[in-house]
């Protein structure tokens, strides 16, 4: 990711309505389908956040067990670090320092559109996965979104819940779950992006490192947004949305004897 994106993130992220909203959204909907396959509450678990970034999710995780941040930029494990999490590593997705089945739990949390080979990140994660532990994602939807967002934060692609449900498929997933979320600011969004891909278009400018993360606004309204997003958990744990500005999949590898 570009250095500058990871600066922006370390200031944003405490008060900016999108990590905010994710924080409170992700785990709920991981806990539900957890719950669900494990017939009990999460937690105990051995869980390792690749691609943590700058530890947004490193305590929200800590609720279904002993989590490990990996991520391959220093810069921002550093910054882990400095916030308290010294349970972390430089690491690659293409190459985790984790042994064969050895996690019950891996996330990443908006990292595969950042792999060139998305299939070769999905299968090292089933590697290090126990049979019957749980893989948790969330990606970017829609590749006609894509945008010069994208490009500074250096995204391969974006996704459709279709090509999501393959890449698992093929990599020797069973899909738990697979849920467009953002849903219901989905319809702001998106005349917005068209409208800033259409001025990309006309008026282009060579090395803008301008992000939908750098429009400012009032303390308050990034509040309600936040809770505008959060507020979807309480939906999204009991059915699946058809439409989102992004998507969040949880899928299992199979127990011993069942394509393991």
């Amino acid at each position: 990711m570009d250095p500058s994106a990871f600066r922006q993130f370390a200031a944003l992220e405490d008060r900016h309505w999108w990590f905010i909203g994710r924080r409170r959204l992700y785990p709920e909907l991981l806990a539900g389908v957890l719950e669900r396959d494990l017939g009990r509450p999460a937690g105990g678990l051995a869980v390792a956040d690749v691609g943590c970034g700058v530890g947004g999710f490193l305590g929200p995780l800590q609720r279904f067990g002993r989590v490990l941040g990996l991520e391959l930029d220093e810069q921002a494990i550093a910054w882990c670090r400095q916030r308290g999490f010294a349970r972390t590593a430089v690491a690659s997705s293409a190459a985790l320092p984790l042994p064969d089945a050895s996690q019950d739990l891996l996330c990443l949390w908006d990292v595969l559109e950042h792999t060139p080979d998305d299939k070769a990140a999905l299968l090292e994660a089933r590697r290090c996965l126990r049979p019957g532990g749980h893989l948790a994602l969330s990606v970017p939807a829609y590749p006609w979104l894509y945008s010069n967002n994208d490009r500074v934060a250096r995204h391969y692609r974006r996704y459709t819940r279709t090509a999501l449900r393959a890449r698992l498929l093929e990599a020797g997933f069973e899909l738990r779950k697979a849920t467009y979320v953002n849903v219901t600011l989905l319809p702001a969004i998106v005349p917005a992006v068209l409208l800033i891909k259409l001025k990309e278009r006309l008026l282009a400018r060579p090395h803008d490192a301008t992000t939908n993360l750098s429009w400012p606004l009032p303390r308050p309204l990034h509040a309600a947004l936040a809770g505008v997003f959060a507020a979807e958990r309480f939906v999204l744990r009991r059915v699946d949305a058809p439409a989102g500005h992004s998507l969040l999949a949880v899928a299992r590898r199979p127990l011993a004897g069942a394509g393991a």
